[in-house]
């Protein structure tokens, strides 16, 4: 890996374009050989990722803003893709085991509308992200029905629950069709005493994971967040009534950009994707909301070569149903019954405005693949 300095305070971390070939392609027969299964098109998208940040190409080499960002913090080796394909451990969905499920915990806000449709836009958004497979919601469950542990964070004054009880607690929520289970909640997270919080957290050999939205609050990190606790108080392992009525975010596009980057990350790496140390790429790891903030909505070359050896599907379908679910029609909804959906979605359109860069380079994929 060699870095070039851009600034006295970034640096691009560039590779060679042999180095980008053969993470993506591989020297290996056997392995290259899938590769050769692209269409014409679909190789030529992937290619560009030979050559990331040179004019007009649709890939960007990873920056590095500060010693405190991820890959400086976390030094481990890059997995190109036949490291990945050859991982005897890597899960893989199969006919029996091919349901995504999510689970929310505790409240995702006031009981009504807007709320039951974020849940529902991330299900949709999830679905086509890893398009081929099902994602099924299961009923939202309190924090109390857990039985987590849980713990007033000393700095910043706000509830945390931790998250190995809640991925025993996932353990056993999950059906027996699952690829994998994932957690969502609006309370942060913390996964020992030590560590003053954590995003998420994943067992991927049991297909687990939990993840906190609750940092996506634009006011987080101001001493006017509304989710720091008024007293100074130590509540009891056990008094779970201190979540009743708990804070939570308002769904602006912001979260919800956010939210979708964190499921699908972190559900990449039920798929055996380790972070991604080639290119700007979704699968990047953050250390904090401004690094998690600078990663893009979608898969690098390689990552994607990754998703599609485990899945299967047509590229530009799966490009074509990330654009409809930002562009779509706002009387539509995945929702069965139709009606109160409906009538929801009109009251509650999806806010979409911060997708608007991952739009355009959507529409600038699908430009390649379908020779627009």
């Amino acid at each position: 890996m060699t870095s070039g300095v851009s600034s006295s305070t970034m640096k691009v971390i560039q590779h060679s374009t042999e180095r980008l070939r053969t993470a993506l392609v591989s020297n290996s027969q056997t392995v290259a050989k899938l590769y050769s299964k692209y269409t014409k098109e679909e190789r030529r998208l992937l290619e560009e990722g030979f050559h990331p940040g040179e004019p007009g190409s649709l890939f960007e080499p990873i920056t590095v803003h500060s010693d405190s960002d991820w890959i400086l913090a976390h030094p481990e080796e890059p997995q190109d893709f036949e490291t990945f394909y050859k991982d005897p451990y890597r899960r893989t969905p199969n006919a029996d085991h091919s349901t995504i499920y999510l689970q929310t915990i505790g409240s995702f806000g006031e009981v009504g509308a807007q709320t039951d449709l974020y849940v529902e836009w991330l299900r949709d958004y999830c679905q086509a992200f890893f398009y081929g497979l099902s994602v099924k919601l299961l009923p939202t469950v309190t924090v109390s029905e857990t039985r987590c542990s849980f713990r007033v964070n000393s700095n910043s004054h706000n509830l945390q629950i931790l998250t190995g009880d809640l991925l025993r607690f996932l353990e056993k929520r999950k059906p027996k069709d699952a690829f994998c289970i994932v957690g969502i909640t609006m309370i942060d997270l913390y996964p020992k005493d030590s560590w003053n919080f954590v995003f998420g957290q994943a067992s991927l050999s049991m297909g687990m994971g939990v993840f906190s939205f609750a940092r996506y609050d634009d006011n987080f990190y101001t001493r006017s967040y509304a989710g720091r606790l008024k007293k100074q108080i130590q509540p009891k392992p056990g008094a779970y009534s201190v979540f009743d009525g708990y804070y939570t975010p308002p769904i602006t596009s912001s979260l919800l950009l956010r939210s979708c980057k964190t499921m699908t990350h972190e559900i990449g790496h039920m798929f055996g994707m380790k972070h991604c140390q080639w290119m700007n790429c979704i699968m990047q790891g953050s250390n904090h909301l401004e690094e998690s903030d600078r990663r893009p909505l979608d898969f690098c070359p390689i990552c994607l070569h990754k998703l599609h050896v485990s899945v299967g599907f047509q590229i530009a379908e799966r490009y074509k149903a990330l654009l409809h679910w930002m562009e779509e029609d706002q009387s539509q909804t995945s929702q069965p019954g139709g009606s109160s959906a409906c009538h929801a979605s009109h009251s509650f359109p999806k806010p979409t405005e911060a997708f608007q860069t991952s739009k355009i380079w959507l529409h600038r994929c699908l430009d390649i693949l379908e020779k627009r």
